[in-house]
């Protein structure tokens, strides 16, 4: 009766996108971590202020928003650096994941897709979720897409496929997968039983949002949540 977290993910051209296209086709709630990941370190943001304290003018672009690969660049190759930006940006990006959770609560939705590229690597946010979800493809498949897709070389798909956690160690931790190694229609078909499976009846929708709605100050509410969360 409840509204519960679902977490998808996948790997480089396994097809994601493809599900999460289906899934919006469906009407689902979706919350892309990636683009809050952007949204959060835009010019005048808290994350934007404190990462030039730390890193510098030098990764600006001239519309003063952060260049990405050279703040890549950086992390890349000094692990300490990495850290500090991923305690800059997650407790961001956790805020704006948990302002966009209670927004679809209060909407009524059963439940929340989180999609999260790194959901099975950081496996810190997998213990909120009720169910996750791996978007699989066989590798001689994978291999081809991302061939094919960034017109790249055997040698240089495989380097970038094998700087990744294998798709067969995530199917180990998921409790679902959608195999994408067919086509599109399979794919839909996969997508389709799963979306009817989580979603239950709506018997608690107008509960909930009488819950919701009955709120006094909803920032008020989502700072406890973020306390509850990241403390």
């Amino acid at each position: 009766s409840t509204m519960f977290l679902v977490g998808l993910s996948g790997g480089i051209a396994s097809g994601k996108s493809t599900v999460v296209a289906v899934l919006r086709e469906l009407g689902c709630a979706v919350i892309d971590a990636d683009v809050i990941a952007r949204q959060v370190v835009q010019p005048h943001s808290k994350a934007h202020q404190q990462i030039l304290q730390h890193f510098g003018t030098e990764i600006l672009l001239e519309n003063g928003e952060i260049n990405r690969e050279a703040l890549g660049n950086i992390i890349f190759s000094q692990p300490e650096k990495r850290r500090l930006l991923n305690s800059i940006t997650h407790p961001e990006i956790l805020k704006e994941m948990l302002k966009q959770v209670l927004k679809y609560f209060v909407l009524g939705y059963r439940y929340v897709i989180l999609d999260i590229p790194l959901l099975f690597e950081t496996r810190g946010l997998t213990r909120f979720m009720k169910y996750t979800v791996l978007v699989y493809c066989d590798p001689p498949t994978q291999l081809m897409r991302l061939m094919k897709r960034n017109g790249l070389g055997v040698a240089e798909a495989e380097a970038r496929i094998s700087s990744q956690l294998p798709l067969d160690e995530k199917r180990k931790w998921a409790t679902d997968v959608i195999d994408n190694s067919g086509d599109r229609e399979s794919t839909r078909r996969q997508v389709l039983r799963l979306h009817t499976r989580l979603e239950d009846s709506l018997d608690f929708l107008w509960a909930r949002l009488a819950v919701g709605t009955a709120v006094v100050g909803l920032g008020g509410l989502v700072f406890l949540l973020i306390r509850h969360f990241i403390s």
